[in-house]
């Protein structure tokens, strides 16, 4: 199980990530300069109602919102773990998707972070952490 503490240090860790608060929410969100990778997201009114609707719940522990890089891929990872990410209709056609934080663990948690980094982060920067890591 992963915790919000988790999702900091694995964010702050990656080259240029910023923390800051959520405009509307108030909660924490990691960015780059180019954009936002991942965010607390918890549920408004309108998402408890659709969800609702569809027969499913909000689920009680935290819930991380991250940026993937397709539609294509984010059904890809909504179908291999249902148990730890889910949608909800406000991201349908967004390339976004939620992770729970208590379904997860941390090191699978760092690699979703990381992926969401990567499609964010320069290309050279991204091209030095790969080869640092052992994943070019």
């Amino acid at each position: 199980m992963a915790n919000i503490d988790d999702v900091r240090e694995i964010a702050m860790a990656l080259p240029g990530v910023e923390e800051r608060t959520g405009g509307h929410t108030g909660e924490p969100a990691w960015r780059l300069k180019s954009g936002q990778i991942a965010w607390i997201r918890g549920p408004r009114a309108t998402d408890l109602r659709q969800l609702e609707e569809l027969g499913r719940s909000w689920p009680d522990g935290p819930v991380l919102g991250v940026r993937v890089g397709s539609l294509e891929e984010k059904a890809a990872l909504l179908a291999a773990e249902p148990d730890a990410l889910f949608s909800i209709p406000h991201f349908d056609g967004y390339p976004g998707l939620l992770v729970r934080l208590d379904a997860i663990d941390r090191d699978r948690l760092a690699e979703i972070i990381a992926d969401a980094w990567l499609l964010r982060a320069p290309a050279r920067i991204a091209k030095e952490w790969l080869a640092e890591h052992g994943l070019e």
